[in-house]
């Protein structure tokens, strides 16, 4: 065996020891833990994930386990982190690649942190504390995405950010860097069945050349998918197992189940979704697509070949007519969030191929009781009641006066095409028992602050999610 085969293998032996005492602690891990192999990397001075192995450098590795064993486990789990929240996949998408690196860091080991395992424990200091509760308390939630907006709407002094790096970094980068630069070649420049056509004086060993490195960025994209869609279905299985423990064992793992929920909370497709409310019902508008049958009949009895074409000025159109929104006005509810929400609402009412022009939308303002009842007639209404909102309430949440309040109007024949009703909260009040016999879908700000657990199964749970611009 020769001295480097010698030092990977020594390194594997350490990364085995290591798995093995995380799996000890944290059975529910199993699956996550067996996803990695081990390489060693020479072009890297630590030790880093690109989602698929782990790649370590042998010298840098030994120390750490001579030193430093209970950081190695932490490391470990940190780059575990790194897999289950899918950070390397999203590297790709934030313009400032060292500040993602660096929310990716701090969400990670927020997680390792709030777990109480003997293998990786650790007396957290007063600066990661302080930064923990001042992120906490604007966040609410701590996911690489929202510390990356975070810090994008500030100006972080350079000198705290290399603080910062030098406090949560644990893991080498570098490797998702690579996974970033993997595009799929241009279809117009290399079809699949053809090879590409040498340009002048290029000779045939060349032109393979890039053939075949224009095929492995295809390939190496294919892997990173799949790779992605398999630490999808870790976490998955992870949170899973995590639910199915005792409240005890589910308590040691800190924050891992809540961060899990939120990261793979489905997002519905807000419009698609609407859709499902639709009517079917004449609209006053010229349809090409149709024409009047009998006066073609005519033309073409009477005039022999010349048919007479008349488009029709009525066509069948399945849109949304009536509705009912509700907003939570209550203190828990945060005004920020409520007027996205309605903006989003608002850009999606004014969608003509979704709405009626003519529509009876009741949005209601309910906190323990319907504090308010706007009727919008007219899409273009909706953008200026989006402007103007404000939550005034404060009190608690109850969620039954504003179903009473719709029942009310129903039986009065107000709402006599109700299709669904939509309840923008946070989660935290009394739900209805009686199901109700029109759609009904709790809305919940994804990666807020929210209490999705107890809503009724005959109810729907519908997640939104801010589109990151930086």
């Amino acid at each position: 065996m020769t001295g480097r085969e010698e030092m990977e293998a020594m390194g594997r032996k350490i990364l085995d020891t290591s798995r093995t005492e995380l799996y000890l602690d944290m059975r529910f891990m199993g699956s996550a833990l067996n996803s990695l192999d081990y390489r060693m990397n020479l072009s890297t001075r630590t030790v880093g994930t690109d989602a698929v192995s782990i790649l370590f450098h042998p010298q840098y590795l030994f120390t750490l386990y001579i030193e430093q064993p209970d950081r190695l486990n932490r490391t470990y789990m940190h780059m575990l982190m790194h897999c289950l929240f899918r950070h390397m996949f999203a590297a790709g998408q934030h313009r400032d690649a060292q500040l993602w690196d660096l929310s990716a860091d701090i969400a990670a080991e927020s997680v390792v942190d709030s777990m109480d395992y003997p293998c990786i424990r650790r007396i957290s200091s007063d600066f990661r504390d302080e930064w923990y509760d001042r992120l906490t308390q604007e966040l609410h939630v701590l996911t690489a995405e929202k510390i990356y907006q975070y810090f994008a709407e500030r100006e972080i002094d350079p000198d705290m950010e290399t603080h910062l790096e030098r406090e949560f970094c644990m893991d080498d980068h570098s490797f998702w860097e690579r996974m970033e630069d993997k595009k799929p070649p241009d279809e117009n420049q290399m079809p699949s069945d053809q090879p590409p056509e040498a340009s002048p004086g290029q000779q045939p060993d060349a032109q393979n050349s890039v053939q075949n490195r224009e095929k492995k960025k295809l390939q190496a994209l294919g892997r990173m998918s799949l790779k992605e869609a398999e630490w999808e279905k870790n976490a998955k299985r992870v949170k899973t197992e995590l639910e199915m423990t005792s409240s005890e064992a589910s308590g040691d793992s800190g924050s891992l189940d809540r961060i899990l929920k939120v990261i793979y909370r489905r997002r519905n497709g807000y419009r698609e979704y609407l859709r499902k409310y639709a009517v079917l019902r004449e609209e006053t508008i010229i349809d090409p697509d149709s024409f009047d049958y009998g006066l073609y009949q005519y033309g073409m009895e009477f005039y022999g070949n010349m048919p007479l074409i008349e488009e029709n000025e009525f066509r069948e159109s399945r849109k949304v007519d009536e509705l009912v929104i509700v907003i939570d006005t209550s203190a828990s509810c945060q005004d920020k969030l409520v007027q996205q929400f309605l903006n989003e609402t608002a850009a999606i009412l004014q969608h003509q191929e979704s709405f009626f022009h003519k529509v009876c939308i009741h949005v209601l303002e309910c906190d323990n009781q319907v504090q308010n009842d706007v009727i919008i007639r007219d899409v273009s209404e909706m953008e200026r009641y989006a402007e103007a909102f404000h939550v005034k309430g404060g009190y608690g949440t109850d969620f039954r006066p504003a179903f009473a309040y719709v029942e009310e109007l129903r039986r009065k024949g107000e709402l006599s095409h109700l299709r669904g009703l939509l309840y923008f909260t946070d989660g935290y009040g009394e739900y209805p028992v009686k199901p109700t016999e029109y759609e009904t879908a709790f809305v919940f700000w994804k990666d807020s602050d929210i209490n999705d657990e107890h809503v009724p199964e005959w109810a729907l749970k519908l997640y939104l999610e801010e589109q990151n611009e930086y």
